[in-house]
């Protein structure tokens, strides 16, 4: 039986999110959530606790929904207010006095994890280190169950010396593979493969090699490719560019190039090869009749209409209520973008073969309802970015600084800046002098800065600075907000400076770093790193509940893995 305790409601105070208590919420044991995720309903498991702390012990179908950040993510994560959600974190601080902001946005079945991860430590089942792990599992037990092809570093060094017919294929987004890239590589993103293949490679002869930056997207790229029938012989590149700098090769910086959009003759083939496969993984096509019944009945069962191509497609015309999710992203890192399990799916593109090939992926990622929508329609389209779906706080206004004011205060030392959004990004560039901390460590922060000068909160936009501003409301200070964000600063064209992780509260705390995220023994991260993606098949064995059923090229039905 559950227990119940008071819970917070959600107003902010000088301590940080939530404040005095409201209503009961259930406490459930370890064994009552372990039945939750077996019992085959619609569940949003979401775990509290900043990424990076996420990132050391969590459940394994836990999605990151951190507190500090929980305004802006959980719609996207959980987008029906009655869907039944299980909050957890570390012991049972946090999952109150999230529970109480979302009772205040209108979610109706909420409870928490009675005695936090120990306490499922202490029951005897598996927590998992490191993020999207379902998704980089699955990676794993695809390479292992079709035996997908790969070659490591050197093997490619030495055909290109040999002058071998090959192109690398990237399949990152052009924002990792601008960072280092094999050189000579064209950009690819995931989805994309299947899609352009066929333009990029025009003799049989080709040898195609995938990468990314470690195992997973290298994978699951490559199999994607075997998987259509191309006619080349497909290899992954063992260990992507973490692999290739372990060899000690060198790795491209800034590199721009991308795969070319296929010609018609291309797309056509693409289509073929994509459904082909799709229909032989049981993957589903809906017309949009179909979706608007979808759409009236997702008040009792979850919808993710997803359109899986390119931001930039997405922004140039999307259908109405969509959401932006490259395919390619959406296998590797799931639960970015579905935050509750057994959900209906919809996958949207244009051409039928990015949503076909993706769909394939989840279905065998063990999805139970997963459709492709037949096209994007003759209906009206929305235009630009996908919004940014906030849920409110308090409502009260910020009192706002613009950039060259905040710079004369900072001159005068009548200010301190404190960056709340990124420490990845405050470690490469902020405002000079500023500190980093979540909000949940203000109270922490605020007896290191001078009582006297007035506190900038500062985000990329502002959007999460606002948010924070409430939480010091009732703290005695003066609080602003740096209108515009970081981003109105830069416009300016007004001093930034890098480094300072003295002034990180909490680092490697609000984001999970990659290997070569990290200033210092980066080589031995990214051994660590590898190894500890070939380690999640024993894990994920141990654990019991993935229901992941691989799709043999061949084969007309998935076989259980």
């Amino acid at each position: 039986m559950d227990e119940r305790i008071d819970a917070f409601d959600g107003r902010p105070s000088a301590r940080g999110d939530g404040a005095a208590p409201s209503a009961a919420v259930p406490r459930l044991s370890p064994q009552e959530v372990k039945a939750a995720i077996r019992d085959g309903r619609e569940l949003a498991l979401l775990d509290v606790r900043d990424e990076g702390v996420f990132a050391r012990a969590h459940l394994l179908f836990a999605a990151p929904a951190p507190l500090s950040r929980l305004e802006l993510v959980v719609d996207r994560l959980v987008p029906r207010r009655s869907a039944r959600i299980i909050l957890t974190d570390e012991g049972e601080d946090l999952v109150h006095r999230a529970a109480g902001k979302l009772a205040g946005w209108g979610y109706r079945d909420v409870s928490v994890l009675r005695g936090g991860i120990a306490a499922w430590r202490d029951a005897g089942y598996e927590l998992f280190s490191g993020v999207h792990v379902p998704s980089k599992a699955f990676g794993e037990i695809v390479e292992h169950e079709l035996g997908t092809p790969r070659l490591e570093a050197q093997d490619i060094k030495a055909l290109r010396e040999q002058g071998t017919d090959l192109v690398v294929l990237d399949s990152r987004p052009i924002e990792e593979f601008r960072v280092m890239s094999i050189p000579g590589g064209l950009d690819c993103p995931g989805a994309e493969l299947v899609h352009r293949v066929n333009e990029v490679v025009r003799s049989p002869e080709t040898l195609v090699v995938v990468n990314c930056a470690g195992r997973t997207r290298s994978i699951i790229g490559a199999q994607s490719l075997i998987n259509a029938g191309v006619r080349n012989r497909v290899v992954a590149l063992k260990d992507g560019t973490m692999g290739w700098h372990l060899a000690g090769l060198p790795l491209a910086h800034g590199e721009t190039r991308v795969a070319p959009p296929p010609s018609a003759e291309a797309l056509a083939r693409s289509q073929t090869q994509a459904q082909a496969f799709a229909t032989r993984a049981g993957v589903t096509t809906i017309t949009h009749a179909d979706l608007a019944r979808f759409r009236d009945e997702a008040d009792r069962r979850s919808l993710f209409v997803l359109d899986v191509r390119s931001p930039e497609e997405y922004a140039s015309g999307h259908l109405p209520g969509s959401r932006s999710a490259p395919g390619g992203q959406l296998v590797q890192s799931t639960d970015l973008y579905v935050g509750t399990l057994n959900a209906r799916i919809v996958l949207v593109d244009r051409e039928g073969v990015r949503a076909p090939m993706t769909a394939s992926w989840l279905v065998q990622l063990g999805w139970p309802e997963v459709h492709v929508l037949d096209g994007l329609g003759t209906g009206e389209l929305e235009i630009g970015p996908e919004p940014l779906r906030v849920q409110p706080g308090r409502g009260t206004d910020p009192a706002w600084v613009d950039p060259h004011t905040l710079h004369d205060l900072l001159g005068r030392d009548a200010a301190v800046v404190i960056d709340v959004d990124n420490s990845l990004q405050f470690r490469k560039r902020h405002i000079p002098g500023a500190w980093f901390a979540t909000r949940r460590r203000f109270s922490e922060l605020l007896g290191r800065v001078p009582a006297e000068a007035a506190i900038v909160l500062a985000s990329r936009d502002g959007v999460l600075a606002t948010l924070a501003a409430e939480d010091l409301a009732d703290s005695g200070r003066e609080v602003r907000v740096l209108l515009g964000g970081t981003a109105a600063w830069i416009a300016a064209e007004l001093p930034l400076e890098d480094g300072s992780e003295d002034r990180v509260i909490g680092i490697g705390e609000d984001v999970w770093y990659k290997p070569y995220d990290w200033t210092t023994d980066q080589e031995a991260h990214m051994r660590e790193y590898l190894s500890w993606e070939v380690g999640l098949v024993g894990q994920i064995e141990r654990d019991g509940d993935a229901r992941f059923r691989i799709v043999h090229p061949d084969d007309d039905v998935g076989r259980a893995a």
